[in-house]
């Protein structure tokens, strides 16, 4: 299961969506977030999932790992989906007990579970699998610089928050040979109640700990030895500046936000 978790992972390539510049494909994903909420109905969404599969399309992604992605999160949906199914009022299909199930909530409920399943896709897509750590990270400052005047350590965030989405594949990895390395050891963690499996995670946690900061420790002595000091003196290898293809992917946005408002004021 830890294996699907592709969270932070970066594959490189020459794409469109690969060369956009990471302040657009930040604009999109935020955009794309936005528009997956306000659709609404068959067409609405019909718009969306075509957005997206253009998008996974042309990104050079392979289908694969866009669904290995939504492994680990397949209990997540399905509860949601369940619980908007028989919490949410309507013509009344089926009654037992406390639990009803209702035209409405079967349609809320497929369309919940649409909703989070291309959330996640579309995200991955426009935004960690096709960006860069260090791309991502000027991107995510540029588009935070304003708030300096506001004395924000806009570049110490940027590189925080890329630096964290960055070793969740590395954490990963090592949560994965921990757990192998208990396992040869004879630990159990399949069987027994929630409580005896919660109390068998606890040799998987301390060590990921001790790990995690140990990494954390070396990666700033690293960056001390480099003389990193960041912030307004820090010059970069590639400067950012828009193409005519961000512009045309803004443009493409801007005619999605139509559509998708078309078929809120004139449902089918």
């Amino acid at each position: 299961m830890l294996r699907d978790i592709t969270l932070g992972q970066y594959f490189p390539g020459e794409s469109v969506i690969h060369r956009l510049d990471p302040r657009v494909k930040i604009i999109l994903t935020f955009s794309y977030i936005i528009l997956l909420f306000a659709a609404k109905g068959i067409v609405g969404y019909a718009i969306m999932l075509a957005v997206l599969c253009t998008v996974v399309g042309i990104s050079g992604i392979k289908v694969r790992v866009v669904l290995r992605s939504m492994k680990p999160l397949l209990f997540i949906i399905a509860f949601t989906a369940i619980l908007n199914m028989f919490y949410t009022p309507g013509e009344e299909l089926w009654r037992f007990w406390i639990f009803r199930i209702t035209r409405e909530g079967i349609e809320t409920a497929v369309f919940m579970a649409l909703r989070i399943a291309m959330l996640i896709a579309g995200t991955f897509v426009l935004l960690t699998y096709t960006t860069s750590p260090i791309m991502l990270t000027d991107g995510i400052e540029s588009l935070l610089r304003p708030l300096q005047k506001l004395h924000l350590p806009v570049h110490e965030l940027a590189m925080m928050m890329t630096i964290a989405l960055r070793f969740i594949p590395t954490l990963i990895e090592e949560t994965d040979k921990i757990i192998s390395a208990q396992k040869a050891r004879g630990a159990d963690f399949e069987t027994g109640n929630l409580l005896q499996r919660a109390k068998a995670l606890v040799p998987i946690l301390v060590p990921l700990f001790v790990s995690a900061f140990r990494r954390a420790d070396e990666l700033a002595i690293a960056m001390e030895c480099r003389c990193y000091r960041g912030g307004e003196s820090r010059t970069r290898l590639k400067e950012l500046r828009m193409t005519r293809l961000d512009y045309g992917a803004l443009a493409c946005t801007a005619a999605v936000t139509v559509l998708i408002v078309l078929s809120r004021v004139f449902p089918l």
